[in-house]
């Protein structure tokens, strides 16, 4: 089966990664329930006038992926794949919320525009002149991982080269309330170090825009190998284990090959206990790794464990902030990364160093 490379990776979140070059060195820890991204100098990316006009995950994308291409050495790409859970959900209330104070009259369609959820690989394409395949995945927390399938399926049938695939949610203030009435957000605020011993329903909600340029050539920028991606919408408990001994078994690997594995633990005391069962059982004598403490929780939050497992397996090194055991590993080859929403959605991905 034909290989498939992550070359490159572009990231704008709660942490300071937007730069390249530096590797969860200077790491932010927040006391809230919500967090949003550490913005970069959009100056530096984006004309002042345009980016005026532009929502806030079309802007975190846009440095995202021009990082990401850049890094890739890249102008154009065959595709372009966005996964995202809410999309532009900013634009979208305020949209609303003029229909009603102007009593639907007198309206201007910007925001209508950019409401769609689309939005941001439309505004990509157009930036770099991409008339390829241009896809958006809506699929709740799966949607990231769903843009993965799609671009395997495409690179290892050669239907393209090269595929700018990225994971983007911002953070919409009706959003956050209404999911705190629903206790799905922490109610109160939670020091980042202390997530997982909180003891509390919810977790703590964030933004974040991750892409990276997947293809079936391998260059020097290259971080690591895609090896797999499988999803489940319904999964008990009493069959993780075995369905992750099994997609291991697909690929040809047992739970030993596993060097680490990343975790989604968002701090939520209902459902964190789908990662004890792994960390606890077939993974208790593996390096165990997690990332929410510091990206926050939102629909496509796994790709910035996808970006995380990426630069480990690139530098050989694994930052103190995301250790979730003590459990460590002179070579680090093969990563499983695992993630869950709420008990659904959960997701099997698989990288290899290269």
């Amino acid at each position: 089966m034909k290989s498939i490379y992550i070359n490159s990776v572009g990231s704008v979140s709660a942490q300071k990664t937007f730069d390249n070059s530096d590797f969860l060195e200077d790491v932010v820890y927040y006391d809230e329930n919500v967090i949003k991204v550490i913005n970069p100098n959009y100056k530096d990316y984006i004309p002042p006038a345009a980016a005026r006009r532009m929502a806030k995950g079309i802007k975190m994308s846009t440095v995202s992926s021009k990082t990401a291409l850049g890094e890739a050495g890249l102008k154009n790409v065959d595709a372009i794949m966005v996964g995202t859970g809410l999309g532009c959900i900013g634009d979208s209330a305020k949209f609303v919320g003029d229909i009603i104070d102007n009593d639907e009259q007198f309206l201007t369609p910007t925001r209508f525009i950019q409401s769609s959820h689309n939005t941001v690989s439309g505004q990509i394409a157009l930036a770099i002149g991409c008339k390829g395949y241009n896809f958006t995945y809506v699929n709740a927390s799966v949607s990231f991982e769903s843009c993965l399938i799609d671009a395997l399926l495409q690179l290892r049938t050669n239907e393209a080269k090269n595929i700018l695939v990225g994971g983007v949610d911002e953070i919409a203030d009706h959003h956050v309330r209404s999911h705190q009435l629903i206790q799905h957000i922490k109610q109160q605020p939670v020091k980042a170090q202390q997530l997982l011993q909180s003891g509390t329903k919810g977790c703590v909600s964030a933004e974040g825009s991750n892409f990276f340029v997947l293809s079936n050539e391998k260059q020097a920028s290259t971080y690591a190998e895609l090896v797999a991606v499988k999803t489940f919408n319904t999964l008990t408990k009493e069959r993780l284990e075995p369905v992750v001994k099994q997609f291991l078994s697909e690929n040809r690997l047992t739970t030993t090959a596993i060097d680490t594995v990343i975790l989604g633990n968002n701090g939520d005391v209902d459902f964190d206990g789908y990662y004890n069962i792994l960390s606890a059982g077939m993974f208790h004598t593996t390096s165990q790794l997690y990332y929410k403490h510091l990206s926050g929780e939102f629909d496509t939050a796994a790709s910035f464990g996808f970006w995380l497992g990426s630069k480990i397996l690139k530098s050989q090194s694994i930052p103190k902030a995301v250790r979730l055991n003590a459990i460590k590993t002179d070579s680090i080859k093969t990563i499983l990364l695992y993630n869950q929403y709420r008990g659904e959605n959960h997701t099997l991905t698989l990288l290899r160093q290269c």
